[in-house]
């Protein structure tokens, strides 16, 4: 779990499940199992999809309860969260970006291998479904992906891995986040979170080196400045109306951070 939960497994970054699976949600474990590693677990830091499909689909096993459900009763009604779920009313899709038009992007990294006479890519604009086709396959709830949320309620979220301010986790549990627990490899990992100390991370060069964030396929961004706690949300898209290949918008968060933080700082000496 510990190699999961740090992308240490070995598993590949990413699989088309839907195909994979022959489109039995029952089989995807039974998929990943049969896949080869790519490396010896604990010897590379490669950031996994999979790894993480499992986590979700171990924690339904655990709880005998499926993960949406699981969410809203450990984490969304505890805290309140009324704009946060997987799967969103259509009533509420005018207020969700809109993504890609269908599956080009999956379409064309399976192509070569596993999928290239799959029958049953989305053609539509991807708008108010989850846009990765995995999370889509497994019922829009994925322990990857599927959670669709605002940037007030990603603050709620994101302040529980705050020492001071959590109301789900014990502090000792969020000092956690941001040790690092792959200490020489490719990327400084935490539980679940990539630490800013990683080299050419989207942290950029003001946030301290044990902030830790996570971004979204889509152009999201979530980063943690444990000691200030300052948590600094970016929810843009750069999937929708855009021919692939898909931008690279680190850049444009790193200096999202360098600005807020000028912002911020400049607010504390008034």
């Amino acid at each position: 779990m510990r190699e999961l939960l740090t992308h240490s497994s070995g598993l590949p970054a990413w699989r088309p499940l839907y195909i994979l699976a022959q489109g039995e949600r029952k089989r995807t474990i039974s998929a990943i199992a049969n896949l080869d590693l790519e490396y010896e677990p604990g010897t590379h830091v490669v950031y996994s999809d999979l790894g993480f499909i499992v986590l979700g689909l171990l924690l339904e096993r655990l709880a005998g309860k499926a993960l949406a459900e699981l969410a809203h009763s450990e984490i969304l009604q505890p805290l309140n969260l009324k704009r946060t779920f997987f799967n969103p009313e259509i009533a509420t899709q005018t207020g969700i970006a809109a993504c890609e038009v269908g599956n080009a992007y999956e379409r064309e990294m399976s192509s070569n291998s596993d999928g290239g006479d799959y029958k049953n890519w989305r053609q539509e604009l991807i708008w108010g479904q989850v846009h990765d086709g995995n999370a889509y396959f497994l019922g829009g709830a994925a322990g990857h992906a599927g959670l669709f949320s605002t940037a007030q309620e990603t603050l709620q979220l994101a302040k529980q891995f705050v020492p001071g301010q959590t109301k789900l986790l014990k502090p000792a549990t969020c000092e956690l986040f941001r040790e690092n627990l792959t200490p020489g490899l490719e990327e400084a990992r935490s539980f679940g979170w990539q630490l800013a100390e990683t080299v050419d991370s989207a942290a950029g060069p003001d946030l301290p080196r044990d902030s830790f964030g996570h971004s979204g396929f889509t152009g999201t961004s979530c980063w943690n400045d444990p000691t200030t706690e300052r948590v600094f949300i970016l929810l843009t898209n750069r999937t929708h109306a855009r021919s692939l290949p898909f931008a690279n918008i680190n850049s444009v968060r790193r200096t999202f951070h360098s600005l807020a933080v000028a912002a911020l700082d400049k607010l504390s000496r008034h």
